[in-house]
């Protein structure tokens, strides 16, 4: 990208108490050839991630940080529950998200947020989608996830198992199609070629295992197929990841939250991202947690940074 603008890339810093910020303070010379980077959260908790991951900052001036201006807590751990915690991560995605709808940035990657923590702060969401949902009001979001030679979009993914198979409604399929051919098209995939896999074992067995794929999925992908779409399914689940990695599909519609991140994890887990749609950004994410078992230890993995926040760019300039 030499000679032109480099874009502006927001970058939260997650949970503090997490890997987020050593795995950005190690990435960020390699980032900035790329992007501007725009960190958000709190310098106190980037200067801890680059101690950590044994990182001289003061060496990585080509980026800017926006402070929620939140003191560091006074018993402070790597990989302990905190409310404060809880609450850098919430606010720093909360400001994100205002200067990317009013255009400041282009695009959005967040590090991992703490599910225990942000509840403790008070907050009802579950994840950064709830977040991305409640504040930009969008009525229809799915998750994304990828890995080079594979990517899934799952139907639901914060939902217990018994209450996603419910939500395989002719209805919610449908509209997932259809946002997966509208948000594709706008990344710079038209015409997206969508697998949409089976939620009972061996795709129902014609109903003698259950009948969502007669009643509700296969109904589903028949009218996206109507109106133009490029969807084939439903297709068993032991199956058609494996032809979407053979070329077949460009996406395939999982049903629910393992279903998906299963496959995208084992085909490659340290370069597996996510990404939302359905919201007017671009916003992807490691594909990993807190991982509060290893934080402050050095020794987190930084690949799926790099993915993440080389996606965000490739996303927001429309050339997936």
């Amino acid at each position: 990208m030499s000679g032109s603008v480099l874009p502006k890339i927001g970058i939260t810093l997650g949970d503090p108490a997490g890997i987020g910020p050593e795995v950005l303070a190690k990435v960020l010379t390699t980032v900035q050839s790329k992007c501007e980077p725009v960190i958000y959260g709190c310098e106190w908790a980037l200067r801890d991630g680059a101690r950590v991951g044994d990182v001289d900052l003061e060496m990585r001036n080509g980026f800017t940080i926006v402070d929620v201006n939140i003191p560091r807590p006074d018993r402070f751990e790597f990989g302990k529950v905190s409310a404060r915690c809880g609450e850098i991560a919430v606010k720093s995605v909360e400001t994100a998200i205002a200067d990317a709808m009013r255009g400041d940035i282009r695009a959005i990657m967040t590090c991992p947020l703490h599910k225990e923590a942000i509840h403790a702060a008070g907050y009802a969401d579950i994840g950064h989608q709830e977040i991305l949902g409640r504040i930009t009001r969008s009525k229809a979001v799915a998750t994304m996830l990828m890995t080079p030679g594979l990517r899934v979009v799952h139907l639901s993914t914060h939902k217990s198992l018994i209450e996603a198979a419910r939500f395989a409604t002719r209805e919610n399929v449908l509209e997932k199609l259809q946002l997966c051919a509208t948000t594709f098209g706008q990344w710079g995939l038209p015409n997206v070629r969508i697998g949409v896999a089976a939620l009972n074992p061996h795709g129902g067995e014609g109903g003698l295992l259950g009948r969502e794929e007669l009643d509700e999925i296969g109904p589903a992908v028949r009218e996206a197929r109507e109106g133009g779409i490029q969807a084939e399914g439903p297709l068993p689940a032991d199956s058609i990841f494996n032809k979407a990695i053979a070329g077949e599909y460009d996406v395939v519609l999982a049903m629910y939250h393992d279903q998906g991140h299963i496959a995208i994890k084992v085909h490659n887990f340290h370069e597996s991202i996510s990404a939302t749609m359905g919201i007017p950004f671009v916003r992807t994410s490691v594909d990993h947690g807190t991982a509060f078992d290893i934080a402050g230890q050095g020794i987190a993995d930084p690949r799926s940074t790099v993915a993440a926040i080389e996606a965000a760019i490739t996303l927001s300039t429309g050339k997936l």
